[in-house]
Formats: C-alpha cells, sequence, structure tokens
C-alpha cells in the first residue's frame, strides 16, 4: 500500500452544533450504537502504530466529527508525540483536521500552526446563507463565531481552507458567497453537494438540492472564476481543478468525480472501521483496528464488493460523452431513475454544466500546457 488515509472520529458523532443536514448524525443513528463515546488514548495509538506500520509512501489522518475539537486539545498533542514515536523513515506523516470552528481559541490555533495542520473550516457562504442551517445547540446562528476562528488562523498563520455545504440555500446564492469570499481573501474553497437522509426521497428536506439547482450553481460559480481566471486572480476550488487536471491527464484526487470510491478507512472513536465516512452504518462495518490488521479490513472490504460496485453504471452513463469527467457520479447520490436506472441524482446538473462550460475548461487547460511547454507565459 503506497499511501494510506485514515478518517478518525476522535469524538463519534458528538458535535456542538445542529447543522440541519448533518449526514453523520443520521448515519449513526442508525445503528445499533449511534456513539462510540471518546477515543482513548490506547486506542489512538493501537491505530498510529498500525497505520504508520501499514504505510509506504504517506499517511494522511483527517479528524473528523461530528466535532473533533471535543476531544480536547491535548488529545492532538498527544496524537503528534506518538506520531514521532511511530514515525517510519520515508513515510510522510499528513495531518488534516475537519472543524466547524465554534470552540477554537488561540491555544488551538498556535497548535495547527506549530505542526502544519492543514485545516478546513465549515463556513456556508455568507451570514444569511450559513445561518439558515449550521446553527448551535441552542438554535443559534453560527456564522460570527466561525469568522472569529478564521480571524484567529490569520493571526496565527493557520493552513486553512473553506469547506461549504451546497444545500438550497447555498446554490441559490453563490454570486453573493463568492464575492464575500474574494472580498475575504477566502481563496481556497471546496464546494460540498448536500446529500439527503438515507432512505428518503431526495428532494424531501427542506435544504435538499435539487439537479436543477445544482447545475445553475456550478454554471454560475465556473463564470465567476473563469472571469477572475482572466485576470489572474482566481480562487482555488477543487471541482475545477480536479477537472482541469483531468483534462491535462492527471488522475482525479477526488473520488466522487472519478466515480470509484477510493481505499479509505473511517474510523470511529472505538477503533470500528468502516470503507467510508458516508457508509458508517453496521451492514458495511469491516473490523476494528484494536483487533484487526490492514490486511483482515481489506478483505473484508473485498467481501463486501464495495470497491467494485460503483463500476457498475447505467447504460446511459456508459454512452455518455462526459463520463470521463464525473464517473458516473458518487455512488452515495445515486438513485433509480425513471427509466430504471442507477445513476445520479446530479446527472442532469453535470450535463448541464459540462456542455455549458467545458470548452472554456479546455481552454484553461490548453493555456496550461502551452505555459509549461514554455509557448508563452500563463498570465
Amino acid at each position: 500500500m503506497r499511501e494510506l488515509t485514515l478518517l478518525l472520529k476522535p469524538a463519534s458523532g458528538q458535535c456542538n452544533a445542529r447543522c440541519a443536514y448533518c449526514f453523520y448524525q443520521d448515519v449513526t443513528q442508525k445503528r445499533n450504537q449511534a456513539s462510540c463515546g471518546m477515543m482513548t488514548v490506547e486506542t489512538l495509538e493501537i491505530i498510529l502504530r498500525k497505520a504508520l506500520r501499514q504505510a509506504e509512501k504517506g499517511c494522511t489522518i483527517i479528524y473528523q466529527g461530528g466535532e473533533p475539537s471535543l476531544r480536547g486539545l491535548s488529545f492532538y498533542q498527544k496524537t503528534v508525540e506518538l506520531q514521532k514515536q511511530h514515525y517510519r523513515s520515508g513515510v510522510f506523516i499528513r495531518n488534516v483536521f475537519q472543524t466547524n470552528g465554534l470552540a477554537l481559541d488561540s491555544r488551538w490555533a498556535e497548535f495547527f500552526a506549530e505542526h502544519h495542520f492543514l485545516v478546513g473550516v465549515s463556513l456556508d457562504g455568507i451570514r444569511k446563507t450559513h445561518d439558515a442551517c449550521r446553527v448551535d445547540a441552542n438554535g443559534r446562528g453560527t456564522f460570527h463565531q466561525v469568522m472569529d476562528t478564521i480571524s484567529l488562523f490569520r493571526k496565527y498563520q493557520v493552513d486553512f481552507n473553506i469547506l461549504t455545504v451546497v444545500n438550497r440555500e447555498t446554490s441559490t446564492n453563490i454570486r453573493r458567497i463568492y464575492e464575500f469570499y474574494q472580498k475575504n481573501r477566502l481563496l481556497y474553497q471546496q464546494y460540498i453537494p448536500c446529500l439527503s437522509p438515507f432512505e428518503k426521497e431526495w428532494d424531501a428536506e427542506r435544504y435538499s438540492l435539487s439537479a436543477e439547482a445544482y447545475g445553475s450553481f456550478l454554471n454560475q460559480l465556473f463564470d465567476l472564476w473563469f472571469e477572475d481566471w482572466k485576470q489572474g486572480r482566481q480562487p482555488y476550488i477543487r471541482f475545477f481543478e480536479n477537472l482541469i487536471g483531468r483534462l491535462l491527464g492527471v488522475p482525479m484526487e477526488s473520488c466522487d468525480q472519478n466515480g470509484v470510491c477510493g481505499i479509505q478507512y473511517a474510523v470511529e472513536a472505538d477503533g470500528t472501521v468502516y470503507p467510508c465516512d458516508f457508509y458508517t452504518l453496521d451492514s458495511y462495518r469491516l473490523g476494528n483496528l484494536t483487533e484487526d490488521e490492514f490486511s483482515d479490513l481489506d478483505s473484508a472490504r473485498e467481501n463486501l464488493n464495495f470497491l467494485q460496485r460503483p463500476r457498475v453504471l447505467a447504460e446511459s452513463c456508459r454512452r455518455c460523452e462526459y463520463l470521463r469527467f464525473c464517473g458516473g457520479g458518487c455512488r452515495r447520490t445515486r438513485v433509480m431513475s425513471e427509466q430504471g436506472e442507477l445513476r445520479s441524482v446530479f446527472c442532469e446538473a453535470y450535463r448541464s454544466f459540462f456542455k455549458r462550460c467545458l470548452p472554456r475548461l479546455q481552454a484553461v487547460a490548453q493555456t496550461i500546457r502551452m505555459s509549461e511547454a514554455g509557448r508563452y507565459p500563463i498570465r
């Protein structure tokens, strides 16, 4: 195994926010045991020791929740110590922390900066769109708290990016959100399509994202991004960067755009492992790292046929000229169509986007290609 990716849940699904669309809260309520409590240092050490022994090139550890900061700063200080203790020569360790930004102070910021953590901060745009779904335990909006945390990160020079959920509210306000991000120099952005709860109609919730709304969102966002690209001032938007990479012959690192699940290990607080963050259900349990080895987990994944299922595409997908850019979409978004085909609920959104924007994406890729060949500068 060349590189290893762990998605750790140190505080399980426990959280100090009550986001309306939280997919993890939905998933945990469908397990026999909703919360696995807090991860112990003993469990953490077993996981890190096995992971660093297994990894060959690199090991990326992503701390998620729930809200991972609820486990306390001392836990992550111990994490760094254990990584040094079990470090193997030639294995690069990358720490990523995903947070709602509600319980962080200068001590956290100083720690993140000192140990080079990349922090993903959940921010759903402007105050109106953010507070529509992202509230605290008392139902109050959290926008100002998140912006205060961002200011703190800037003061301590923490590496961070913005994680924005695309839902009904954010999708219809993308111009204002984009301009707000540009004004506030929030230049590293990842937009995540909102998931609907398991076993419910896709558009059943007030925050649900329709294919039509998502297609309009992507088209508007790209128009804004492309105009800034022509001026040499565009932000980094993961979705677009992946597509440009594909046009340049670089594999896309986003599994939903590949249409094939990546090999990852979602690890609950008690060490229980699942094949994906979206599928932390009892029926998808692979094992437990306090007892099992990675080879055991891989065998269980193989027995579940987890990696192979997304490769089975509808006939309409196999014939589609845009398949190489969307891969059929994330398996979590695939629903049965009126034609009896299992395909992404966002299929028409992608078709609309690629039909309208692909020529300009190709122009960007060609500019980069010519620049790298020394024909002319990119700007």
